[in-house]
């Protein structure tokens, strides 16, 4: 059961716990529930919809209406056992990236060739040549080099927030935030005076389905796709120039690197785009979730805290738990089975990585915090060829952020409810507030 290690505390905020309320449009269970709506995530990752899902229904017709301002569409399969998720992400031959990309919700067709020249959104062998190119920057040598700077970063602002912050800190405004884009901004040579610039792009691009970001409107009122090339002009025009600037005045960092190879501008700049959003949101999604896990699970936290555990197989822990993104999309190239479902050319396929993450068939006691799990064969980072490229850059900085979060802190405990990202994608936690405790559990 997802509720917290000692008795008389609050249920986790992600609990799987019968009776957790329910969010719109929900079936009731075993019919087929609604894990579409991005509405249902501002309550937390729906377990208990995704349990029902991998019992009875693991490859399951999911309708698409129109909400928020987006219009209707089509439908899709969403897969939700883990075997399913992982032999979905390998095989690319069968599900394509490049189709229609790999957005639950299908592209203005005019939009298409433009979304379809990002690495994400291309399937081998174009795909492997791009990987290539860009691995080159994401070597272990050049990112374990900003480990100095982003351990003393998350100290100052940890320190700062103890500071300033009193019996309740928010750790997504006072840390977890500028944590994230901070390091990104360092790894990909922005100037300090832009940095403002990346946090607008990005909250453009994931956050469109929360009503706390406003749409952008077309002359038919319309809202406007974030990833249209309308609305990512202004950030391609920085990424061509900040490229310029690169071969004129090289220095340690990716874009350097990118811009002394054979990429064209177009792929540069779908690079920067893929770099500054899935870099910044991976950390800025991972981390407060994981901070949130250690204060709702005391136990845990005074494990990790005692060095009764291993920091390495904590982060995997916590990301299996919290993972940053929550969906992605393939299209299925060929009439195929999955699950003993038969899947037509052209359907859209969606995997759910946040219930892979806690499918009994292939985690012991999925919904338990276990801090020393081992294995631990969670898909928070994706599988298959579209493996997240930065996964050994996010997992160094969850490390470093939850070391001297241990350091800095006597311990941390709930003050009050997370606020959520509405969002069907991204994973994210707009508030978290927390005071700085010792774990009520008590030494073993």
């Amino acid at each position: 059961m997802g509720t917290s290690d000692t008795p008389g505390t609050v249920p986790d905020a992600d609990s799987d716990a019968p009776g957790a309320p329910d969010a719109p449009g929900t079936p009731d269970v075993p019919g087929v529930p609604d894990v579409f709506d991005p509405r249902i995530y501002a309550a937390g990752i729906p377990h208990d919809r995704f349990r029902a899902l991998r019992d009875h229904h693991p490859v399951a017709r999911q309708e698409e209406p129109g909400v928020l301002g987006w219009p209707a569409g089509p439908g899709f399969w969403a897969v939700t056992r883990h075997a399913d998720v992982v032999r979905v992400l390998k095989d690319a031959q069968g599900f394509s990236s490049h189709l229609g990309a790999t957005q639950i919700r299908d592209p203005d067709p005019a939009d298409l060739p433009f979304i379809r020249r990002m690495m994400l959104n291309q399937d081998p062998p174009h795909h492997g040549r791009l990987r290539r190119l860009v691995s080159r920057a994401f070597t272990p040598r050049r990112i374990d080099r900003f480990a100095a700077t982003a351990r003393e970063r998350a100290r100052r602002l940890l320190a700062a927030a103890r500071e300033s912050g009193g019996d309740e800190i928010d750790f997504v405004k006072a840390v977890t935030d500028d944590y994230a884009l901070l390091n990104l901004t360092d790894l990909l040579g922005v100037p300090a005076a832009d940095r403002g610039l990346l946090h607008t792009w990005t909250e453009r691009v994931i956050a469109y389905q929360d009503p706390d970001e406003p749409p952008v409107l077309d002359a038919e009122g319309r809202p406007v796709n974030p990833r249209s090339p309308a609305m990512l002009a202004e950030m391609f025009d920085y990424a061509r120039e900040l490229a310029a600037h690169k071969r004129a005045h090289p220095a340690d960092d990716i874009m350097t690197v990118l811009a002394g190879t054979e990429l064209q501008d177009a792929e540069l700049e779908m690079f920067f785009f893929l770099l500054t959003v899935a870099g910044n949101d991976t950390v800025r999604g991972a981390a407060p979730g994981g901070l949130l896990a250690l204060a709702e699970h005391p136990r845990e936290q005074r494990k990790l805290w005692d060095g009764e555990v291993g920091m390495d197989t904590a982060v995997d822990e916590l990301l299996r738990r919290h993972p940053p993104v929550l969906s992605f999309r393939r299209t299925a190239t060929r009439a195929t089975e999955l699950a003993g479902v038969p899947i037509a050319a052209g359907d859209k396929v969606v995997v759910f990585h946040a219930s892979a993450n806690h499918d009994e068939r292939a985690f012991a006691d999925p919904g338990r915090l276990d801090l020393a799990r081992t294995p631990n064969p969670h898909v928070s980072f994706g599988d298959g060829p579209h493996v997240c490229l930065g996964a050994h850059f996010a997992r160094l900085q969850l490390r470093i952020l939850y070391e001297e979060t241990r350091a800095v802190l006597p311990g941390l405990a709930p003050a009050g409810p997370p606020r959520r990202l509405v969002s069907n994608f991204i994973n994210g936690i707009k508030s978290l507030p927390l005071r700085p405790a010792e774990p009520s559990a008590p030494r073993a």
